[in-house]
């Protein structure tokens, strides 16, 4: 094929950037040439409209061992134990084909977390879907929960927790981001820098196939009604080869062969070799005709681009060849001797005997386009003000009903039953709570983990929502008594290319960072997705944030089930009744404008860290964050899960009950504690100044509101768990 302008441009690059490939290579590419530089200039891989707000995210911090750069991030948590996680997206093929978009998310995922060396032990995940009413929408679900359970359950890796959200925005262009966390010894962490001269260069795992070709393009592109035409571009997954991987890898890094290790992920063999090199500032020499492939007739381009799932790139020691490939035939496992390091400082393809390829890394890396693209800043919407006589005809019990049914706060437990969550025997706190914990096995540690996003907070103004999503991960291991180490992130958005949407990414990631450097909360890792729309109709702003945190002493874990009648419940955190943007006002009073709630950084900080000497001292018997629906929602939940009533008190302040028990004011806890306790507690809540409100008992059977609002356990049950199995069974 001869290369032209119009080929770059149905390769996704832009006329400027053609060009620009031209002038740096001082010739015009061949057809293989132009495929890489597509695939390495893509959204997806460089990153080309993020990384010049990405850069001012705090990344550093005295747990911190790898930040961003490498496949995953790393973290230190004591005894020579440290934690591999990272959370990536895989959106745009989980719409074309739901089950295998999801299930190669999956793997994906996985594989980022065990090429640094770490055992993959726990798996989340943050999935958004369109309204329930859309016709593609159940299907769209049954596919993807599918996809995770398949791939997740068949590699024998815990699914622990997750988020599942529904909104009209999502209809084109669902949303599924998975994490995976992997624990691995100080000493044993492997990276993907390439070093030495003449060193051979692996191809491990899968044959190479046509699946997947251009599947990074197709991620950094707006959908259309061709969608159909793009299910090719769709990798296919197979848990069992990754399973063998996995194990064939970990015991070749048992050994002392491996210099730098990297997935085929996003643009297969392309990144893999190129990122590799640029790392170490080499070259790479790979014969093509070496790789093993499950097709015939593949060309040059195909090889390259392609994106089968279930293989690696390695640099091994000179001499350790056979050694390597016993390990890997034992595995049943492909493995090829490809190439080797170079002092070239290129990508060198040979194919046939003729030279296919000549590119100097620096111009697919360092040399790739970065944008600061034009964006409009966003406006803090004007407060909304709510008449007293739009209650006057609601009834609590009623609106609590309606709440605990939403789509969105409804019970979650027909998607997370089909996953496998305590396989490995160490998950100690399943899916349904604030935060999955798992233990560390042989220790008495335990890591907790959490996905959460706030898609309604950021489209109603970017830089509260991007604060309020952090901060919301922080609350969540708060909640189960862990201490806040670390989050990853997956930031996805509508195209860079609309000042609105790119302002929306800029202002999110402004306040993402905002609260991250506050809180000491740093970001080790993450993705960017952009081009989440179809027809120029973007989803809502949905940054999606991972965080982890450790429990020292997993025998200290909190859950949020009451505990015992006769205990005493309390808020942490002052209530001021907001209710823009709340659930309660948006569907109960239909009402979708205002501000989002404030966010006090000091207060979230404080409220946190005074939470986990309470708990330290053991004297929280239960907790939860209040979010989504407010007090009388965290409260109803908690009542569920401990098949425990509570007996409310009014607050010692004046506000309307439906402000007081729905609204969404941020850094808040419920907790439970011992009548015995209650003086001490109340001393330590003052001394570090912070405000709680003493709200009820809890009681053996029913929630009472006032004397003429209560109601039972089993009917809180039923109206928390009824909808999504009513849905997914019609």
């Amino acid at each position: 094929m001869i290369v032209n302008e119009q080929v770059a441009i149905d390769h996704g690059l832009k006329k400027d950037e053609y060009e620009k490939i031209c002038e740096l290579l001082k010739r015009t590419p061949n057809i293989t040439e132009l495929g890489i530089f597509s695939a390495m200039w893509n959204e997806h891989c460089s990153y080309k409209s993020s990384r010049f707000h990405l850069k001012n995210l705090p990344t550093k911090g005295k747990n911190v061992i790898q930040g961003p750069g490498e496949n995953a991030g790393v973290i230190d948590i004591g005894d020579n134990d440290a934690i591999v996680f990272k959370i990536e997206s895989h959106n745009h093929p989980s719409f074309i084909e739901p089950y295998q978009g999801a299930a190669t998310g999956v793997g994906g995922i996985m594989r980022d977390v065990f090429t640094m060396g770490a055992r993959p032990i726990a798996n989340l995940n943050s999935i958004h879907f369109g309204s329930p009413q859309h016709k593609k929408t159940k299907n769209l679900l049954r596919g993807v929960v599918h996809g995770i359970g398949g791939y997740g359950n068949c590699m024998g890796v815990p699914t622990i927790a997750g988020q599942t959200s529904f909104d009209e925005s999502y209809n084109g262009n669902i949303l599924v981001n998975a994490m995976t966390l992997g624990l691995v010894k100080k000493d044993k962490i492997f990276y993907s820098k390439a070093a030495g001269l003449g060193k051979p260069v692996i191809y491990v795992g899968s044959k190479t196939g046509r699946d997947g070709i251009h599947g990074a393009s197709m991620a950094s592109a707006s959908f259309d009604e061709k969608i159909e035409e793009k299910k090719p571009t769709v990798q296919v997954g197979d848990p069992f080869t990754e399973k063998l991987l996995l194990e064939a890898c970990l015991e070749l890094m048992s050994g002392d062969s491996i210099i730098a290790i990297q997935d085929m992920g996003a643009a297969g063999l392309t990144s893999s070799s190129i990122e590799m090199a640029s790392k170490g500032n080499l070259g790479i020499e790979i014969n093509l005709n070496k790789v093993p492939c499950r097709e015939s007739k593949m060309t040059p381009y195909e090889i390259m681009l392609s994106e089968s799932q279930e293989r690696m790139l390695i640099v091994l020691e000179n001499g350790k060849e056979e050694q390597a490939k016993k390990i890997f035939d034992k595995w049943n496992l492909d493995f090829a001797v490809i190439g080797k390091t170079t002092k070239s400082k290129k990508i060198e393809l040979f194919f046939n005997e003729e030279k296919v390829a000549d590119i100097p890394v620096d111009t697919l890396v360092e040399n790739s386009p970065m944008y600061d693209r034009k964006w409009k800043k966003a406006k803090l919407p004007k407060k909304i003000k709510v008449k007293k006589e739009q209650f006057k005809d609601l009834k609590v019990i009623n609106v609590l009903n309606k709440i605990l049914s939403n789509p969105n706060v409804c019970s979650k437990e027909w998607i997370w039953q089909q996953y496998d969550h305590t396989v490995m025997g160490d998950t100690i706190q399943k899916p349904g709570g604030d935060a999955g914990v798992v233990r560390v096995h042989g220790t008495e540690k335990a890591v907790a983990a959490s996905v959460d996003s706030s898609a309604v907070y950021c489209w109603a103004h970017p830089l509260s929502g991007g604060k309020q999503i952090v901060c919301e991960s922080w609350r969540n291991l708060i909640s189960v008594g862990a201490k806040p180490i670390a989050i990853t992130n997956c930031l996805n958005f509508g195209s860079p290319e609309n000042e609105d949407n790119m302002g929306e990414f800029v202002e999110c990631v402004q306040g993402l960072g905002e609260a991250s450097a506050y809180l000491n909360f740093p970001v080790v890792s993450g993705n960017v997705s952009f081009y989440n729309q179809t027809k120029e109709v973007g989803i809502k702003p949905t940054p999606a944030i991972g965080g982890v945190g450790l429990i020292q002493n997993y025998k200290n874990m909190i859950t949020m089930d009451l505990k015992q009648s006769e205990n005493i419940v309390l808020v942490i955190g002052k209530t001021e009744g907001h209710l823009e943007q709340s659930l309660f006002l948006r569907e109960i009073l239909n009402e979708k404008n205002g501000p989002p709630p404030e966010i006090n950084l000091f207060n979230e900080k404080n409220n946190g860290e005074t939470i986990l000497k309470l708990i330290d001292k053991n004297f929280i018997k239960s907790a939860h964050d209040v979010s989504l629906g407010g007090i009388l929602t965290a409260l109803s939940k908690m009542c569920i899960k401990g098949k425990k009533g509570v007996t409310l008190k009014k607050p010692n302040y004046l506000i309307s009950k439906f402000e007081y028990l729905f609204g969404e004011d941020q850094g808040r806890y419920i907790v439970e504690i011992e009548q015995s306790d209650y003086k001490e507690v109340a001393k330590i809540l003052e001394k570090n100044s912070v405000h709680y409100d003493e709200i009820g008992t809890v009681n053996d059977s029913e929630l009472i509101i006032d004397d003429k609002s209560k109601v039972s356990i089993d009917d809180l049950i039923k109206s928390h768990t009824i909808w999504l199995t009513n849905y997914m069974s019609k």
